[in-house]
This record gives structure tokens, sequence and C-alpha cells, in this order.
């Protein structure tokens, strides 16, 4: 039994779907979310940036005695290594694997598409993860670069036909595709799913990043034996590089919970 907290970081607000899926998956388990408000997008940034920002925000829940980092940001996860997390002496995941398994489980056709910041697309890191699993897979790669600047204003139904505009043109080329399986391949992306599943249709399954890397989080807490207290009640703390207010406010409707005084700013350039 281990009562410290799971350790979550993302470029700002969209790991909150990971926390949400951590909390209906692992209600025991106590969270540290970190949000780098002050630098989001990460997704436009070099791969040596990235690299540099997750270093910190990984130091920075270290700082908190986690006993495990999920990468809940596929542009971090996909720009960091293996070597250099080898730096942490605790277990952690991105949203890469976890993801592209789901995918690669739901797909009949093995017609894939994947959408995701123009860092993560460029990358090729879910291609490449995605033709380990499943070397015949057809793959269509879309970089939704304004999704996340959307996401992060609240833009994200339809009382913002603009939103539904942008959408509607990342889309295409993966209707076009064929494809019958959808990668969310960033973890703010799943606050638009209601307006993608309708845009995609029926028949397009739709894989939530949060979702599956929450899943593969309880396998790594029961793999290390790192599971919490079952009987106690977990609770979240919240840290963010910029101010509070939105971010409380946003994350307060999306969570389902007022997180009103449970947010800290913090100086991320710190750590």
């Amino acid at each position: 039994m281990d009562r410290r907290a799971i350790g979550v970081f993302d470029s700002g607000l969209g790991g909150l779907t990971a926390v949400r899926e951590l909390r209906r998956r692992l209600p025991q388990e106590d969270i540290v979310y970190f949000g780098d408000t002050g630098r989001v997008p990460y997704g436009t940034r070099s791969r040596e940036t990235i690299a540099r920002y997750a270093l910190q925000d990984t130091r920075f829940l270290v700082s908190h005695d986690v006993k495990l980092v999920v990468i809940a940001c596929g542009t971090a996860s996909s720009a960091v290594s293996p070597e250099t997390m080898a730096a942490f002496p605790l277990p952690w995941t991105g949203v890469i694997r976890p993801t592209a398994e789901a995918a690669v489980r739901a797909s009949r056709s093995g017609r894939i598409g994947i959408l995701g910041t123009a860092a993560t697309i460029h990358s090729g890191s879910f291609q490449r993860m995605l033709h380990t699993l499943r070397p015949e897979a057809e793959l269509t790669a879309q970089a939704g670069t304004l999704l996340v600047p959307l996401v992060e204003a609240g833009w994200t139904d339809d009382r913002y036909p603009a939103a539904r505009m942008v959408l509607e043109t990342y889309l295409r080329p993966l209707r076009a595709a064929g494809v019958d399986t959808l990668i969310l391949g960033c973890t703010h992306y799943p606050l638009l799913r209601p307006m993608i599943a309708q845009l995609m249709g029926d028949a397009v399954t739709l894989i939530d990043s949060g979702e599956a890397t929450a899943a593969h989080t309880a396998g790594l807490l029961t793999r290390f034996g790192l599971e919490g207290d079952p009987t106690h009640r977990g609770t979240s703390r919240f840290y963010v590089s910029d101010t509070v207010d939105r971010f409380t406010e946003i994350a307060s409707a999306f969570l389902g919970a007022d997180i009103t005084g449970r947010v800290e700013q913090v100086d991320i350039e710190s750590y």
C-alpha cells in the first residue's frame, strides 16, 4: 500500500481529461496536477524546448514526492525519451503507447487516423508506435494546430461556430481516407469530442488518450505494487504556471466539482 500521490502534468488544462478518468478508475488515489498554462501551447515549440519544459514539469511533480508520473500531453510524450526519464527513480507513462494500443484493438480495417498537435504529428511518434503494433495499418495523420487554443478559450461546443468550422477543416481529410478509428492524440481534444463525433459519424471509433492512459496507469500501479489504500477517498491538488482564475473556472466545470481554493500558481522556471 502506497499513499503517495500520482503526479500528472500537461501544457494546460487538457490533462484534466486524464485526471477525470483517473478519478473514475482509481477513486482511492491522490493526484497532484500541474498545468503549464503560462507556456501553453507546447505544440508550436521546438522539440528541444518541449523536452526542457517536460523535465521542469517532472521535477516539480517529483518535489511533491509522487509515486508515478503521467505525462498527460501528446506533444510532451513525443518529445521525451526513456533515457531522459531514467533520471527520475519512479515509474512513468506518456500517452503515446497506451493510446496506440487502444486504437489497434479498436480498428477493424486497420485504417487509423491521428489528430494531434503539429509537434506530435511531425515527430512521427504515434505513426511509429502504430506501425510497431500493427505493421499493415494504413495511417492518416492530421495536425490540429488551432484546437488547443480553442479548448483553452473554452470554445468546445456548438455555441461557437468558429470551432466547428475549424474542426470541419481538420477532419475532412480523415473522413476522405475512410478511417474507422480516430486517435484524439492530444489530451485537450476529448473536450471537443461531441463535435468530433458528430462530424466523423457513428462508424468511426474515437480513442480518448486520457482514458487510455488512465487505464494504463492503473496497470502500472498494480505492476509496481504502488496501489493506494482502497478505503481512502482520494483528493486532487492543482498547480498552474499562470493565473489561477480561468483555469479554476474551466477545470471546475469539466471535472464536475468546484476546485476554488485548490489551485496554486507556481514559478515553474525555478525547477
